[in-house]
């Protein structure tokens, strides 16, 4: 098992990510550097081990492996796009070779998040930020509250204040909150930098 967060960066650097990214699905990788932060928090404050963990709109996977690698009892993965899960499968493959662990306490299942209602510990996820569907980032984590009463969830730092004062009324707080300078790799049309930093915030809601 991985045993410092900085170990748990190289090895989630290592890990494959979209060959081609979504402008519909608004997937973009999620840095290992801030992946690592998260998760290292997440165990920190017994969020992970021993715990039940979805990931949803887990993309290729980083945020559930590295659950795994933390010691997660099982690791639920769900996305819409078979592709990327299809990258997950090769990651897992590359963890079990590269690093002789063993896994075989997960699931990968390919559809919407409506379509999902396992009862789980811990949600932790990067959703879409809704700038091409409105409000999906909401979406997610209504599902993702609704599934579990602990979830971390990334968003850009613009829209912390209203998913914090959206969560009271849900019956849920942030009780606490990371910001990122997130970096955003080139891989779509409208991109015209081959890395722009945006400012991102992942909140650890609880209700």
């Amino acid at each position: 098992m991985i045993s410092s967060k900085k170990e748990l960066a190289v090895m989630l650097s290592k890990l494959k990510t979209f060959e081609r990214a979504s402008e519909k699905l608004e997937q973009y990788a999620t840095d290992s550097e801030v992946a690592a932060e998260v998760l290292w928090s997440a165990s920190m404050r017994g969020d992970i081990e021993g715990k039940h963990i979805a990931d949803l709109g887990c993309g290729t996977g980083i945020l559930g492996i590295g659950a795994l690698t933390l010691g997660a009892k099982h690791v639920t993965f769900l996305d819409m796009d078979e592709s990327a899960l299809t990258t997950l499968r090769e990651n897992m493959h590359f963890i079990e070779n590269e690093y002789s662990e063993r896994h075989e306490n997960y699931e990968v299942f390919c559809r919407d998040i409506n379509d999902f209602s396992t009862v789980v510990d811990t949600v932790i996820m990067n959703p879409p930020f809704g700038t091409r569907t409105k409000h999906a980032d909401v979406l997610f984590v209504a599902k993702a509250l609704s599934i579990s009463p602990i979830v971390y969830s990334m968003h850009k730092t613009s829209t912390e204040e209203f998913l914090t004062n959206w969560a009271v009324r849900q019956g849920a707080r942030v009780t606490s909150r990371w910001r990122f300078q997130f970096p955003l790799k080139a891989t779509m049309r409208q991109h015209t930098k081959r890395i722009e930093r945006i400012e991102v915030t992942c909140l650890r809601f609880e209700r």
